[in-house]
């Protein structure tokens, strides 16, 4: 991946009929009183943070090797500043860049983060380890998640829904992500517990398998059958069934798609929107699926008391959810503007 500087947040101007985005045009101005500090003598917490999915988490430039790879952006870098700005919560987050997806969500699990956060889709089965193991625990949702599919503007007929996907339709998605579990669901290709179609042929390093229908071919947003790591493509059993394209990063795929090489991304309607904005008409956001998954920060299971904490700062920041994404789209110091009226003890 090469080198680009992330521009700053701007206004959505893609409009995604009947989106579900966690918040309302409520504006609080009244202070309360809560509970304070988080840790017994105010440590900074040390959170990760995933550096390429803005809005919501990035860095200010793609580069590792750039000093700007560590500035933290995007709603949830607001949502940790804000909870600094909180009086008497003594919080502060040493944050630390993420480049690599997978497991990002068990980092908390190790000794070297605390927290976790980069748009992580709340999951059971990211709770727990590879060894089965409950690991980690989410604080509750504060953004709504809905998967979408983006494709070049002239198709946007074509993909309009998620019927009528056929084998002759190559859609792109991100490995081991909600997106590329959502879709597989969406197509026909796995069911709800990810179970791969009997016949489906999935293309590995180690060769080509063949799922038999059975738990030893799964795919989730979690994680995936040891057979299927690294894959690259899954050809459909039915002509009535598109083909899936894996990408190692979403660049990748917005590349694919611009080359025409794969007919959609199969992603967030957040993310997919923003690069049909920034597209300037090339792209746009088609398909949108009913289903809504929250996402929240992850924090090491073995630490209620820190969980449960943090869980309260949240939700008087966006006051039980009534304060959140759109929000922050609207006015960027929405979040900070919440913060000042905090009167913890």
């Amino acid at each position: 991946m090469g080198t680009r500087v992330v521009k700053p947040v701007h206004l959505l101007r893609v409009a995604i009929p009947g989106i579900l985005l966690l918040g309302s045009a409520c504006r609080v101005t009244e202070p309360e009183q809560l509970a304070g500090a988080c840790t017994p003598a105010g440590e900074p917490l040390r959170a990760a943070f995933y550096a390429y999915y803005p809005p919501v988490s990035y860095s200010a430039d793609e580069d590792p090797a750039s000093p700007g790879f560590h500035t933290h952006l995007g709603y949830e870098a607001d949502l940790l500043t804000a909870m600094e700005a909180m009086e008497g919560a003594r919080l502060s987050f040493e944050r630390s860049p993420v480049a690599e997806w997978p497991d990002i969500w068990l980092l908390p699990s190790t000794p070297d983060i605390d927290i976790a956060g980069g748009g992580i889709s709340i999951l059971d089965s990211r709770t727990r380890d590879h060894a089965g193991e409950v690991a980690v625990a989410f604080t509750s949702g504060h953004i709504a998640f809905r998967q979408s599919l983006l494709v070049r503007a002239g198709d946007a007929g074509r993909f309009s829904s998620y019927d009528g996907l056929t084998r002759d339709v190559l859609v792109g998605v991100f490995r081991s992500s909600t997106g590329e579990a959502r879709f597989l669901q969406l197509a026909g290709l796995a069911d709800d517990d990810g179970v791969l179609a009997a016949g489906t042929r999935i293309d590995t390093p180690g060769g080509t398998v063949v799922a038999d229908g059975t738990a030893a071919y799964v795919v989730t947003a979690a994680r995936a059958s040891a057979v299927l790591d690294g894959r690259t493509h899954i050809h459909p059993p039915s002509d009535l069934m598109p083909q899936v394209v894996h990408a190692t990063s979403v660049q990748e795929l917005l590349e694919a798609l611009r080359d025409e090489t794969i007919d959609a991304v199969a992603r967030g309607a957040i993310g997919n929107s923003e690069t049909a904005y920034e597209s300037e008409g090339s792209f746009v956001v088609s398909a949108l699926d009913t289903l809504a998954e929250h996402g929240g920060f992850a924090l090491d299971a073995g630490q209620p008391e820190l969980l449960a904490c943090i869980d309260e700062k949240l939700s008087w920041l966006t006051r039980d959810r009534e304060i959140g994404y759109a929000e922050w789209r609207e006015d960027a110091t929405v979040l900070l503007e919440r913060a000042r009226l905090w009167t913890g003890r």
